[in-house]
């Protein structure tokens, strides 16, 4: 695949994510939340289940931590979603997730007990505050909206832990095994709320293609491109994702429910997206610096005579 081409398909599991929200809202029309978050998976599991390097084996010690990740990436925070959404916009829930990085760099630095460069630092002071601007407005809403900004951003420090997680595991294993078995472990998990919820589901032709691009694309697909793509281009490139969220979001919602955004947290949004750049940007030169540092370290001594 050529170089554009594949610039551009790092595009795509962005447009998918950011999409999610809008079927998430369309899929509480057929089915109550704790069915949307159990379909979704299920529907993604068997999907991805279809890919035989998804069915590759993986270490007997790697199950555990695959267990957490199935809590931590699928069965906590895709449960917290379908219920906030009942009183927030699909629109403020895919601003709110553009602040994922933020989350994934403070739990990595309380993780390795470190405190992180000055750059990220900055970054994370800018992360921090477009969060509080798209938050704000949900302080006057009452208490049901106020909850579920909260719930959301709980979901968004599980995906910090979760994302600190698979980075080993996915290099050890790989990532599409070791997505399909978190999120088999997940069906379970969800099993006990959200297979009896299925029994309240009625039929509604829009709301179920949105069930079906929120299980088949937006957990499986999405996940089968990002794997493909890791590796093969630039770290900045391969955050494309990250910028794309919100911002798809918030144009769906809009346009297509009709849903109001206050203007502060349109304005956290962007804050919030351009704390995620300064967060790639940082982490390239870090990664630069520490290539060079191994390059200069490897240099044979020359000893003065």
């Amino acid at each position: 695949m050529g170089d554009k081409r594949l610039l551009g398909l790092t595009f795509v599991p962005g447009l998918i994510w950011g999409a999610s929200f809008l079927f998430i809202a369309n899929g509480l029309e057929i089915l109550p939340p704790e069915g949307v978050t159990f379909a979704r998976i299920l529907l993604g599991f068997v999907a991805l289940g279809l890919f035989p390097a998804a069915r590759r084996p993986v270490p007997r010690g790697d199950w555990v931590p695959i267990a957490g990740l199935a809590v931590t990436w699928f069965a906590f925070p895709l449960s917290v979603f379908p219920f906030a959404e009942q009183h927030v916009s699909s629109a403020l829930t895919g601003l709110l997730n553009g602040g994922t990085p933020i989350f994934v760099v403070m739990v990595s630095s309380l993780l390795s007990r470190s405190v992180p460069s000055k750059p990220v630092l900055v970054a994370l002071a800018v992360g921090l505050l477009g969060l509080g601007l798209i938050a704000a407005p949900s302080l006057a809403q009452g208490s049901s909206e106020l909850d579920s900004t909260l719930a959301i951003l709980a979901a968004l420090a599980s995906y910090g832990v979760a994302a600190n997680l698979a980075g080993p595991l996915q290099r050890r294993s790989g990532a599409l095994p070791v997505i399909w078995r978190a999120l088999g472990i997940a069906v379970l998990l969800t099993a006990p709320f959200g297979a009896p919820a299925m029994l309240r589901f009625h039929w509604q032709t829009g709301p179920v293609l949105s069930m079906l691009a929120l299980g088949v694309l937006g957990t499986a697909l999405a996940n089968v491109v990002m794997a493909y793509i890791a590796g093969r281009v630039s770290a900045s490139a391969a955050s494309a994702p990250i910028f794309l969220i919100p911002v798809v979001s918030v144009i769906l919602g809009i346009a297509v429910r009709g849903e109001w955004v206050p203007a502060t947290s349109l304005l956290g949004g962007a804050v919030c997206v351009l704390a995620a750049l300064l967060l790639a940007q940082a982490r390239a030169r870090s990664a630069e610096v520490s290539a060079a540092e191994v390059i200069r370290n490897a240099r044979p001594q020359v000893k003065a005579s």
